[in-house]
């Protein structure tokens, strides 16, 4: 039986609500499998979350992680590419560090590809009706940090991989005008990427580079 470890995000920042974290939720509550589906919402905290998801990893030895966060501003769902191995934070974590350009872990590689079908991920989003599109950068904040952890631990286990995607915030959720999503369609896509990395061993050869 495959194992898939879905995490999210609780609110950071001074925020209220984090989607990530609620849609995890409302996908647990309706997953019908046959694939075992293990679901947690992570601190946004440096160190804590990555030892939780280490954690995690350990006792559930999953065959594929898809962390997910919040990336307010965005306009649609963005599976990420690439997790560098560096921490600046422009803000305190929810236990008041702010690390500035230190590793997220030392001795690994500058940086890592994600190895989920993040191509395949979009195309089947896009599909489905739900904006989405390939991000090339996931920060270098705790979603970063977090998504290179999950690289991190993907290199060192074979046969498991790993990913990030972003969510816009949920609609009613937004400061001022930043775009929303509503919570139901975050929650679908996010099922269309378990489905689709079960499903799709081998990435899309399709184009989604950028010019800048």
């Amino acid at each position: 039986m495959t194992t898939v470890l879905l995490t999210g995000f609780e609110p950071f920042g001074g925020d209220a609500a984090n989607p990530s974290g609620e849609a995890v939720h409302l996908v647990a509550s309706a997953w019908e499998g046959p694939d075992t589906l293990v679901t947690a919402v992570l601190p946004v905290a440096f160190e804590r979350a990555s030892e939780r998801l280490r954690a995690l990893i350990a006792e559930h030895s999953p065959d594929i992680v898809i962390a997910t966060g919040l990336a307010g501003g965005r306009a649609a769902v963005t599976p990420e590419r690439i997790a560098v191995n560096l921490i600046d934070a422009r803000i305190p974590d929810n236990a008041g560090a702010q690390p500035i350009d230190v590793p997220c872990v030392d001795g690994s590689p500058p940086a890592y590809f994600s190895s989920i079908p993040v191509k395949a991920i979009v195309a089947a989003m896009t599909d489905a009706g739900i904006p989405a599109t390939l991000s090339h950068t996931a920060g270098t904040y705790v979603c970063n940090h977090v998504s290179f952890v999950a690289l991190d631990e993907a290199a060192r286990r074979p046969g498991l991989r790993a990913g990030f995607i972003h969510v816009p915030w949920a609609t009613g959720q937004a400061p001022a005008d930043e775009p929303e999503l509503p919570l139901a369609d975050i929650a679908t896509a996010l099922t269309i990427a378990v489905r689709t990395s079960l499903a799709t061993p081998t990435d899309a050869a399709t184009p989604a580079g950028t010019l800048h």
